[in-house]
């Protein structure tokens, strides 16, 4: 410290890395706790019970309220060769309150999990067998998308258009984690074409005539 004439400089010593590394990840927790998808919990955990609003006693609680073996094999396998198989509080009670939720998705050879997104959730996908040809759209249009392979992860920012196509040999699976226990889901051509959304407009915004708009909108019309 030296003086010059009534004001005094102080020389500050540079931080630490380790002290900045630290105050990142502070701050980024932070902003997660902040903003996240979901509120934080105010107790351990809240096992939802039948017919009344609120929690199970944490006393009658027991050990499989907290395990869910409905994913062991591929589901039912929809026109697109996809079976989306939800792990959610609907169906696993023990995700209440926790901000997070699951799902595993089989594909067909050839099979697509159509273009779609989650208001709520950003996933965090990861090929458990095959390769997926991968992708997301921003919102400048600009697409983010390749082949990934067994053992590789990608990440679909929240509310970000993404889709997913098995372009293997062989089926394949992907399992994606939510960070909401309700991320929810719009696939863009039911939303699109089976939400009732009035014919001159949709013939206007892709330049298709009206028996093409009424043939997507009985495909996609909601059964």
């Amino acid at each position: 410290m030296k003086s010059m004439g009534s004001t005094i400089f102080k020389l500050r010593a540079p931080m630490c890395p380790r002290l900045a590394l630290l105050l990142v990840v502070v701050l980024h927790y932070h902003a997660i706790a902040s903003f996240g998808s979901d509120p934080d919990p105010v107790q351990d955990f809240c096992i939802p019970t039948t017919g009344i609003v609120g929690c199970k006693n944490s006393s009658a609680a027991t050990v499989d309220d907290f395990v869910f073996s409905g994913i062991k094999f591929p589901g039912k396998f929809g026109e697109t060769g996809l079976s989306a198989q939800p792990v959610n509080v609907n169906g696993f009670p023990g995700l209440n309150t926790l901000g997070m939720s699951f799902v595993r998705a089989d594909f067909k050879v050839g099979g697509i999990n159509v273009p779609h997104f989650h208001p709520r959730a950003t996933e965090v996908a990861f090929v458990l067998e095959g390769s997926i040809y991968s992708g997301f759209v921003d919102t400048n249009n600009r697409i983010y998308a390749k082949v990934i392979e067994k053992g590789e992860v990608m990440v679909f920012p929240r509310g970000l258009l993404h889709f997913q196509m098995n372009v293997g040999d062989k089926p394949a699976t992907i399992f994606g984690s939510f960070d909401s226990q309700n991320p929810g889901l719009i696939r863009v051509p039911n939303a699109v074409f089976g939400a009732g959304i009035e014919g001159k407009l949709l013939e206007k915004a892709f330049g298709l005539n009206s028996k093409e708009i009424a043939k997507l909108k009985r495909k996609f019309a909601p059964h």
